[in-house]
């Protein structure tokens, strides 16, 4: 009778799951609208912190106080967003991060990505011969890939940290144990109640809705668990986490969750590996944009669109007019059609990634883009001979975070980190929660006869659109920090925040604020709110299927213009800039 009990009540609540999770993806995809807060840029001559909670950027800040490097700011940036803002990224999920040496004028990047566990197919997704839906594959064991996040930053500090890695914990240390303030933004998310995790697991119910109450805005939350827990790391490095004891949990939790029982083993974590990936860079205008290679999708797609764009004088349109709309909204489906197709893992494909990014292929893709043709979904393009493969639609949700940093030094980083769908895995262990990213493979391993590229392999990295982005004037100089969260439409954000920049002379907090557009080989998005709506029937009478809702981008940016640094976090969210 227990066992049918239990077997209701979790029938149910993946019901009332799937239900709100469909809500919130339609109207405004899981990422709480809490409004727009009105925010200036920031100036400062010294250096510059701009992350997503205002604890994180102080807790930068006074590394950088210290005489810390960007990356020893990074590391007590991404240990106070764990405990923060534990919906969107932490110590149980990835990372992608670009560090600008500048003693060296040397542009280096790491990839944090989590991995397949070993035990992992392509068919993980694929039960009674039907590939699961994203709600049902979302929550539990199954989509829990192994996290990088704290690899991919010691490997950065061992080459470019100034202090001791065990002093960059403390202040994330103490607030976990005198506790911080809950911000509308985290009370909203766990009200929202779309994650059956932080009603179905323990740890992680009693953690975010104690005493079967949801964290309430401006209460005390402390997290001792988290504070042992960043405390072994920071005396014992990394392999507190990647070996032993914690590895075996982490394991274990994510083979006996009673959602959707997963693969890891604690020999995943102790072979896990972060890498050094050359960045992808090339140039639009005069400026040389820069990202990530893939598994990051960011690289390749945000400079694809700004590619495509360059036959055109923005400039003479406006950033909120229907003719910019209608030029950049066939620029990103383009370019979304050919990452969909094309981008996964380079590890475990034969097809170069700069094959995208090849100027005779980009020009005649250019040619699709105009005024004078009506918008409609395309299709990938053929920059590779012979590639036969299967096009993949993954969800790629925008529970992320991203933070830039410039020391005093000019040395800066651009970090983008995430636990995928709001609260992860909804999996949580001693402290922290457990990352979903295995949902960013293609749930299905083929389509129409060929495989997806971005099918599920063991030792894998998924595809992301994680795009932290650094911009070069043509001397060579830093001139651009960005990145933002937001899943699939991260790389519109970015793109359009780089032409708000670039093209129309923005600062980096206009350029922050300015209204948002995105389209994804599907629809043209609208920011609700703006002025952009009353754009809809023109737009449509262009082809354009037109939707207005919340368009949440975190964007969190640096310029570095008139020998002044300026600093630009988003309205739309709890991020500030901080510098001196």
């Amino acid at each position: 009778m227990k066992k049918l009990v239990l077997a209701t009540l979790t029938a149910f609540a993946f019901s009332s799951f799937a239900q709100a999770a469909n809500q919130v993806r339609e109207d405004r995809e899981p990422e709480a609208d809490t409004g727009k807060t009105v925010k200036q840029a920031v100036e400062s001559e010294q250096y510059m912190v701009v992350a997503a909670n205002p604890y994180a950027s102080m807790a930068g800040k006074e590394i950088l106080e210290k005489g810390g490097s960007a990356i020893d700011a990074a590391v007590a940036i991404q240990a106070m967003l764990t405990l923060v803002e534990p919906q969107s990224s932490g110590i149980g999920g990835g990372a992608f991060i670009l560090y600008w040496d500048n003693k060296n004028k040397q542009l280096h990047t790491f990839d944090g990505r989590e991995t397949a566990p070993l035990n992992a197919t392509p068919y993980i997704f694929v039960e009674d011969g039907k590939t699961m839906r994203w709600i049902d594959a979302v929550v539990g064991g199954k989509a829990i890939g192994v996290p990088g996040v704290l690899k991919a930053l010691e490997m950065a500090q061992k080459e470019f940290g100034k202090l001791k890695w065990q002093d960059l914990f403390d202040d994330a240390i103490k607030t976990s144990r005198e506790g911080f303030t809950v911000s509308p933004r985290l009370e909203r998310l766990v009200k929202l109640d779309v994650h059956p995790g932080l009603n179905n697991f323990k740890s992680s119910q009693a953690y975010f809705k104690p005493n079967g109450q949801a964290l309430q805005e401006g209460m005390t939350k402390t997290n001792e668990q988290l504070a042992i827990t960043l405390s072994n790391i920071a005396q014992q490095g990394t392999d507190y986490f990647y070996k032993g004891k914690l590895a075996e949990k982490i394991a274990e939790a994510a083979r006996t969750t009673s959602i959707n029982p997963g693969f890891m083993t604690a020999a995943d974590l102790e072979n896990y590996e972060a890498k050094k990936r050359a960045p992808i860079c090339a140039i639009y205008r005069t400026k040389n944009i820069c990202g990530m290679a893939p598994p990051s999708s960011g690289g390749i797609t945000v400079y694809q669109i700004l590619k495509m764009l360059e036959q055109h004088d923005l400039r003479k349109y406006g950033p909120n007019s229907k003719e910019f709309i209608h030029l950049f909204s066939q620029s990103s489906a383009l370019a979304f059609a050919d990452r969909n197709q094309y981008i996964a893992d380079t590890d475990f494909t034969n097809l170069p990634a700069l094959s995208l990014i090849n100027s005779i292929y980009l020009s005649e893709r250019a040619g699709h883009v105009g005024l004078n043709k009506p918008f409609s979904k395309v299709a990938a393009g053929t920059p590779y001979l012979n590639a036969m493969v299967g096009d993949d639609h993954t969800a790629e949700l925008p529970s992320t975070s991203h933070f830039s940093i410039v020391d005093k030094e000019g040395n800066a980083i651009s970090m983008t980190t995430s636990i995928e769908f709001m609260f992860g895995s909804g999996v949580m262990v001693d402290g922290f929660l457990l990352n979903n990213q295995l949902t960013d493979f293609s749930l299905s391993p083929s389509k129409n006869g060929f495989q997806a590229l971005n099918r599920v392999e063991p030792n894998k990295r998924p595809r992301s659109s994680m795009s932290p982005t650094m911009v070069f004037n043509d001397k060579g100089e830093l001139e651009l920090i960005i990145g933002s969260p937001g899943g699939s439409r991260i790389i519109d954000y970015v793109a359009q925040t780089i032409i708000n920049v670039v093209d129309f002379n923005m600062n980096i907090q206009e350029a922050i604020n300015a209204p948002r557009v995105t389209n994804r080989n599907d629809y043209t998005a609208l920011e609700k709110g703006t002025k952009l709506p009353e754009l809809q029937a023109e737009l449509e009478k262009q082809g354009h299927s037109v939707r207005v809702i919340d368009l949440n981008s975190g964007l969190h940016g640096i310029q570095m213009i008139d020998g002044k640094i300026l600093g630009g976090a988003d309205p739309r969210r709890e991020g500030v800039a901080v510098g001196r």
